[in-house]
């Protein structure tokens, strides 16, 4: 085999392992709390098999072999001293002796063929170990019966002039305290796994909170958590906290920074008004009092836009009652429409700022289309919102490109005709993401664009 044939020979025992783990990962528990269980209680349970296997193989067994054996060696030897001396007197002595001594019930019956041999039960140990010894020590026909009475072994041997029947103690020729050791080691199992549930209860818990507080913070709402559990899960929340205190600082100075720019520009253009107002009426009045008016409807979108309205803080809030006014401003405007609403009516999200979102679907949809609908589903996980048009829609490939901001479809429908300025869609998608959600556009049922707004709850 060449060298260069090496990585071919051993690429595909990898390939077939990588195939292996990805099969087991499959059905394998997705949770932290569900895999450290599994961590626990497989080693456990893989332990506690293996213990209890060579207990019963070996320590068990063993125990029960030589128990049988001591038995057989006393009937055998009952035997025996029937055969030297068969005598009424001596049958009556040797019964009495078995019955004080040993703990035998012992028979000698007219000779006669054996019973059939019964069925063996599942864990014939005892069958084993008697069979074995009486084939070795006595070595004449017999028949045993360890299933018909539970606490006693029925043993008929067949001697030269009769036969002979043995009741004895099961306890004698077995091991039957063995379960005591199962109900120790199950027993001690359970207590060392409840304990183990506990400590990892307690070790999963602070790791959920951090992930429960880092949903908050990414749904805007406050995350009200602080480091607890081990050592590496308070690291990791001093991180979270770090991060968020930085990006808090920065949205407040983006915030300060775009409130003097809105001040300062905002002077500007009213000494632009003032200087118009003590120029008079003119031809060019009405053109350069529109296009002040323009820069100001502009200036207000681009610092909206830019500030994201992130200072506002989550609250519960009525969806009907937002979809509701919504639907009023469209029909004050001439746009028939209609609402939906199933599930729980109240959410958590920034009133204000989902508001705005919502506003700002129902603008675009008004704007190319005359009838909408609004429906809201909340379940469990999700609040969705769907507004759909009738309008000419957007083909699919440009569904992304319209949330670019400044982005326009069409380049003749300048501002002067009151298309907006491009931000619309980039501002709803902006707050919905804020949420920790997103803006979907897919085809409407009405047939035009249907907007889909869906944020965790």
């Amino acid at each position: 085999m060449s060298l260069s044939s090496f990585p071919a020979y051993f690429e595909r025992p990898r390939a077939a392992w990588r195939n292996f783990t990805r099969g087991i990962a499959e059905y394998m528990p997705k949770g932290l709390y569900a895999r450290s269980l599994l961590i626990v209680i497989v080693p456990m349970v893989v332990l506690q098999s293996a213990i209890a296997y060579f207990f019963m193989e070996r320590h068990w067994q063993l125990v029960t072999f030589r128990l049988s054996t001591a038995v057989v060696q006393d009937i055998a030897t009952i035997a025996d001293l029937y055969r030297a001396n068969n005598s009424p007197e001596n049958v009556a002595l040797l019964q009495r002796v078995a019955t004080s001594r040993l703990g035998f019930d012992v028979q000698f019956l007219p000779r006669e063929p054996l019973p059939p041999a019964l069925p063996k039960p599942f864990f014939s140990i005892l069958d084993q170990a008697l069979s074995r010894e009486i084939s070795t020590q006595i070595r004449r026909p017999f028949w045993i019966d360890t299933v018909g009475r539970s606490s006693l072994v029925e043993i008929r041997i067949q001697l030269e002039d009769s036969t002979m029947r043995i009741l004895a103690n099961r306890n004698a020729a077995y091991a039957s305290n063995s379960h005591i050791f199962l109900v120790w080691m199950v027993g001690t199992s359970l207590v060392l796994l409840a304990v183990s549930i506990a400590f990892l209860r307690n070790q999963i818990r602070p790791i959920l909170r951090l992930a429960q507080a880092a949903q908050d913070f990414g749904k805007g709402r406050e995350a009200d958590w602080r480091p607890q559990g081990a050592l590496e899960v308070r690291q990791a929340g001093y991180a979270f906290m770090e991060m968020k205190r930085r990006i808090e600082r920065a949205m407040e100075q983006r915030t300060a920074m775009l409130n003097g720019v809105s001040h300062d520009l905002r002077t500007v253009l009213t000494r632009f008004k003032l200087s118009l107002a003590l120029l008079g009426d003119g031809p060019e009045f009405e053109a350069l009092q529109k296009d002040i008016e323009e820069m100001q409807r502009m200036l207000e979108a681009y610092l909206a836009f830019a500030r994201g309205d992130a200072g506002e803080a989550a609250a519960p809030t009525d969806i009907r009652a937002l979809l509701e006014e919504l639907k009023a401003d469209a029909e004050r405007q001439g746009h028939p429409s209609q609402i939906e609403v199933s599930g729980a009516s109240n959410v958590i999200v920034r009133p204000d700022a989902f508001k705005r979102c919502l506003s700002n679907l129902v603008a675009n949809a008004l704007r190319y289309g005359n009838r909408i609908d609004l429906t809201a589903a909340h379940d469990a996980r999700f609040l969705t919102i769907h507004v759909d048009d009738d309008g000419p829609g957007i083909p699919q490939d440009e569904r992304e490109d319209v949330f670019r901001p400044f982005y326009q479809r069409d380049e003749a429908r300048t501002l002067e005709e009151g298309f907006g300025t491009g931000l619309g869609l980039a501002i709803a998608r902006d707050i919905a993401r804020s949420h920790g959600g997103d803006i979907q556009l897919s085809q409407s049922p009405l047939g035009g664009l249907r907007a889909s707004v869906r944020v965790p709850v």
